[in-house]
Protein backbone atom coordinates (compact mmCIF):
# COMPACT_ATOMS: atom_id res chain seq x y z
CA UNK A 1 0.00 0.00 0.00
CA UNK A 2 1.32 3.37 -0.57
CA UNK A 3 1.76 6.16 1.51
CA UNK A 4 -0.88 8.44 0.04
CA UNK A 5 -3.12 5.64 0.00
CA UNK A 6 -2.87 5.10 3.74
CA UNK A 7 -2.81 8.31 4.27
CA UNK A 8 -6.47 8.80 2.59
CA UNK A 9 -7.45 5.56 4.87
CA UNK A 10 -6.09 7.11 7.97
CA UNK A 11 -8.28 10.13 7.46
CA UNK A 12 -11.15 8.44 6.59
CA UNK A 13 -10.43 6.10 9.72
CA UNK A 14 -10.46 9.35 12.26
CA UNK A 15 -13.14 10.74 10.30
CA UNK A 16 -15.59 8.23 11.57
CA UNK A 17 -14.74 8.96 15.29
CA UNK A 18 -16.68 11.79 16.99
CA UNK A 19 -14.82 15.19 16.93
CA UNK A 20 -13.47 14.88 13.43
CA UNK A 21 -13.68 18.04 12.39
CA UNK A 22 -12.76 19.56 15.44
CA UNK A 23 -9.79 17.36 14.74
CA UNK A 24 -8.39 18.21 11.29
CA UNK A 25 -8.64 21.97 12.16
CA UNK A 26 -6.29 21.87 15.13
CA UNK A 27 -3.73 19.53 12.97
CA UNK A 28 -4.31 22.06 9.71
CA UNK A 29 -3.71 25.06 12.39
CA UNK A 30 -0.75 23.01 14.24
CA UNK A 31 0.97 22.02 11.11
CA UNK A 32 2.26 24.24 8.11
CA UNK A 33 1.91 22.57 4.65
CA UNK A 34 3.84 22.59 1.31
CA UNK A 35 2.78 25.47 -0.61
CA UNK A 36 3.29 24.84 -4.36
CA UNK A 37 2.94 27.59 -7.42
CA UNK A 38 2.15 26.46 -11.72
CA UNK A 39 4.28 28.04 -14.23
CA UNK A 40 2.36 29.16 -17.18
CA UNK A 41 2.85 28.34 -20.52
CA UNK A 42 2.48 31.08 -23.42
CA UNK A 43 1.56 29.86 -26.90
CA UNK A 44 2.85 30.83 -29.92
CA UNK A 45 4.87 33.66 -30.71
CA UNK A 46 4.34 34.25 -34.13
CA UNK A 47 0.96 35.08 -35.79
CA UNK A 48 -0.82 38.33 -36.03
CA UNK A 49 -0.96 40.80 -33.36
CA UNK A 50 -4.64 41.44 -32.40
CA UNK A 51 -5.79 44.98 -31.06
CA UNK A 52 -7.93 43.61 -29.29
CA UNK A 53 -8.55 43.88 -25.18
CA UNK A 54 -9.37 40.43 -23.45
CA UNK A 55 -10.35 40.14 -19.73
CA UNK A 56 -10.07 37.01 -18.25
CA UNK A 57 -12.93 36.01 -15.61
CA UNK A 58 -12.30 34.40 -12.05
CA UNK A 59 -12.72 30.70 -13.33
CA UNK A 60 -15.98 28.80 -11.88
CA UNK A 61 -15.50 25.71 -9.85
CA UNK A 62 -17.47 23.87 -7.06
CA UNK A 63 -16.80 24.39 -3.26
CA UNK A 64 -14.57 21.40 -3.72
CA UNK A 65 -12.32 22.70 -6.09
CA UNK A 66 -12.28 25.96 -5.05
CA UNK A 67 -9.67 25.41 -2.04
CA UNK A 68 -5.90 26.18 -2.38
CA UNK A 69 -5.83 22.05 -1.42
CA UNK A 70 -5.12 19.35 -3.85
CA UNK A 71 -7.74 17.13 -4.56
CA UNK A 72 -7.56 13.50 -4.25
CA UNK A 73 -10.53 11.11 -5.39
CA UNK A 74 -10.23 7.95 -3.90
CA UNK A 75 -13.06 6.64 -5.69
CA UNK A 76 -15.35 8.96 -8.12
CA UNK A 77 -18.17 10.03 -4.84
CA UNK A 78 -15.22 10.54 -2.48
CA UNK A 79 -13.56 13.49 -1.86
CA UNK A 80 -10.20 14.59 0.38
CA UNK A 81 -7.14 16.43 -0.14
CA UNK A 82 -3.33 15.93 -0.33
CA UNK A 83 -2.27 16.06 3.56
CA UNK A 84 0.94 17.69 3.04
CA UNK A 85 0.93 20.32 0.47
CA UNK A 86 -1.38 23.05 -0.88
CA UNK A 87 -1.28 25.76 -3.92
CA UNK A 88 -0.27 29.34 -3.75
CA UNK A 89 -3.50 30.48 -3.59
CA UNK A 90 -7.41 29.15 -4.54
CA UNK A 91 -7.29 26.95 -7.48
CA UNK A 92 -9.66 29.59 -9.23
CA UNK A 93 -7.55 32.28 -8.80
CA UNK A 94 -3.89 30.11 -9.67
CA UNK A 95 -5.61 29.46 -12.89
CA UNK A 96 -6.86 32.79 -13.38
CA UNK A 97 -3.28 34.04 -13.31
CA UNK A 98 -2.11 31.40 -15.46
CA UNK A 99 -4.17 31.99 -18.30
CA UNK A 100 -3.64 35.21 -17.90
CA UNK A 101 0.02 35.10 -18.15
CA UNK A 102 0.39 32.37 -21.10
CA UNK A 103 -1.96 34.59 -23.31
CA UNK A 104 0.30 37.75 -22.02
CA UNK A 105 3.26 36.21 -22.79
CA UNK A 106 2.97 35.21 -26.67
CA UNK A 107 2.67 39.06 -27.47
CA UNK A 108 -0.13 38.68 -29.92
CA UNK A 109 -2.78 40.71 -28.16
CA UNK A 110 -3.04 44.48 -27.05
CA UNK A 111 -4.39 43.80 -23.34
CA UNK A 112 -5.01 40.94 -21.64
CA UNK A 113 -6.20 41.08 -17.77
CA UNK A 114 -8.76 40.21 -14.88
CA UNK A 115 -12.38 40.92 -15.69
CA UNK A 116 -12.24 42.71 -12.07
CA UNK A 117 -9.47 45.04 -12.85
CA UNK A 118 -8.88 47.06 -16.57
CA UNK A 119 -10.42 48.65 -19.06
CA UNK A 120 -13.54 47.80 -21.06
CA UNK A 121 -12.59 44.66 -23.04
CA UNK A 122 -13.77 43.85 -26.43
CA UNK A 123 -14.05 40.06 -25.45
CA UNK A 124 -14.03 38.02 -22.21
CA UNK A 125 -12.75 34.94 -21.30
CA UNK A 126 -15.29 32.39 -19.37
CA UNK A 127 -13.67 29.29 -17.43
CA UNK A 128 -14.85 26.60 -15.81
CA UNK A 129 -13.21 23.87 -13.95
CA UNK A 130 -14.70 20.64 -14.22
CA UNK A 131 -11.65 18.27 -13.48
CA UNK A 132 -8.36 19.31 -11.28
CA UNK A 133 -7.46 16.55 -9.20
CA UNK A 134 -5.28 13.40 -8.61
CA UNK A 135 -7.19 10.20 -9.25
CA UNK A 136 -6.73 7.04 -7.44
CA UNK A 137 -7.07 4.29 -9.78
CA UNK A 138 -6.11 0.84 -7.20
CA UNK A 139 -3.41 -1.11 -7.24
CA UNK A 140 -1.32 1.47 -6.23
CA UNK A 141 -1.91 3.83 -9.12
CA UNK A 142 -2.52 7.40 -9.65
CA UNK A 143 -3.65 9.54 -12.36
CA UNK A 144 -3.16 13.84 -12.59
CA UNK A 145 -6.81 14.87 -14.67
CA UNK A 146 -7.75 18.02 -15.67
CA UNK A 147 -11.36 19.40 -17.48
CA UNK A 148 -11.42 23.12 -18.21
CA UNK A 149 -14.52 24.93 -20.30
CA UNK A 150 -13.03 28.05 -22.06
CA UNK A 151 -15.81 30.56 -23.97
CA UNK A 152 -15.08 33.18 -25.61
CA UNK A 153 -17.79 36.48 -25.35
CA UNK A 154 -18.82 39.91 -26.52
CA UNK A 155 -18.67 42.13 -23.52
CA UNK A 156 -20.93 44.49 -25.98
CA UNK A 157 -24.01 41.90 -25.90
CA UNK A 158 -22.62 39.21 -24.17
CA UNK A 159 -23.20 37.17 -27.34
CA UNK A 160 -20.93 33.39 -27.19
CA UNK A 161 -18.38 33.56 -29.82
CA UNK A 162 -16.71 30.25 -29.07
CA UNK A 163 -16.42 27.56 -26.62
CA UNK A 164 -14.02 24.58 -26.08
CA UNK A 165 -13.36 22.07 -23.90
CA UNK A 166 -9.46 21.61 -23.07
CA UNK A 167 -8.98 18.02 -20.91
CA UNK A 168 -5.79 16.02 -20.40
CA UNK A 169 -4.67 13.35 -17.95
CA UNK A 170 -1.31 11.77 -16.85
CA UNK A 171 -0.10 8.64 -14.94
CA UNK A 172 2.08 9.83 -11.71
CA UNK A 173 4.61 7.58 -10.85
CA UNK A 174 4.81 8.29 -7.01
CA UNK A 175 2.90 9.63 -4.31
CA UNK A 176 5.47 12.17 -3.28
CA UNK A 177 4.06 16.08 -3.21
CA UNK A 178 6.69 17.04 -5.59
CA UNK A 179 6.23 14.58 -7.80
CA UNK A 180 2.03 15.11 -8.19
CA UNK A 181 2.90 18.92 -8.59
CA UNK A 182 5.27 18.28 -11.58
CA UNK A 183 3.10 16.00 -13.32
CA UNK A 184 0.40 18.90 -12.92
CA UNK A 185 2.61 21.25 -14.72
CA UNK A 186 3.32 18.76 -17.35
CA UNK A 187 -0.52 18.60 -18.30
CA UNK A 188 -0.54 22.19 -17.99
CA UNK A 189 2.89 22.60 -20.30
CA UNK A 190 0.31 20.81 -23.20
CA UNK A 191 -2.94 22.85 -22.00
CA UNK A 192 -1.79 26.42 -21.95
CA UNK A 193 -0.09 26.69 -25.26
CA UNK A 194 -3.27 25.41 -26.65
CA UNK A 195 -5.55 27.36 -24.88
CA UNK A 196 -3.76 30.55 -25.10
CA UNK A 197 -3.42 30.30 -29.08
CA UNK A 198 -7.34 29.07 -28.77
CA UNK A 199 -8.45 32.27 -27.03
CA UNK A 200 -6.33 34.71 -29.30
CA UNK A 201 -8.07 33.14 -32.12
CA UNK A 202 -11.52 33.83 -30.74
CA UNK A 203 -10.62 37.33 -29.17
Amino acid sequence: MSRLTRRIALIGGVCALSGCSAITSLNAAAKPLDTYDLRPGPGAKTGARKSRTLLVAKPQATAALATDRIMIKPDPAAITYLPDARWSDELPAVIQSLLIRSISETGRIAYVGRTDAGPIPDKALLVRIDAFEVAVLGDGRFEVQVALDLTIINDRDQRVVASRRFTQSSAVASDDPKVIVAVFQAVLDGLLPSMSDWAIQAA
